[in-house]
């Protein structure tokens, strides 16, 4: 049964940057796209680059080690190397308040 966590804070994440979060022991990456927020796993499936480090243009992750683009709002993988997408979490704010869904 999946459940809510609260994460981070709104004020935490600048737009256009992301932040490493842990939960039940799982890395996340939590994206600030213009004020809405998004999260997907945070490690790239090609080498296990950390995605929360990687350049943000848009929608648009870019995995710091070997180059792999991914879908910042769907987990889809874009451009390789990595073949293969990681999973997205749903994101709810309350005020000032940042939970994901797991």
């Amino acid at each position: 049964m999946s459940k809510f966590f609260e994460i981070a804070r709104t004020d935490e994440i600048a737009p256009g940057k992301a932040k490493m979060v842990e939960v039940e022991g799982r890395k996340i990456a939590l994206f600030n796209l213009e004020g809405s927020y998004w999260a997907i796993d945070d490690t790239c499936p090609h080498r296990g680059g950390p995605l929360s480090e990687g350049e943000v243009e848009r929608e648009v992750v870019t995995c710091p080690w070997h180059g792999s683009e991914f879908n910042i709002k769907t987990g889809e993988v874009l451009i390789p190397p990595a073949r293969a997408g990681v999973k997205s979490y749903k994101v709810q704010v309350e005020g000032s308040t940042i939970m994901i869904e797991v």
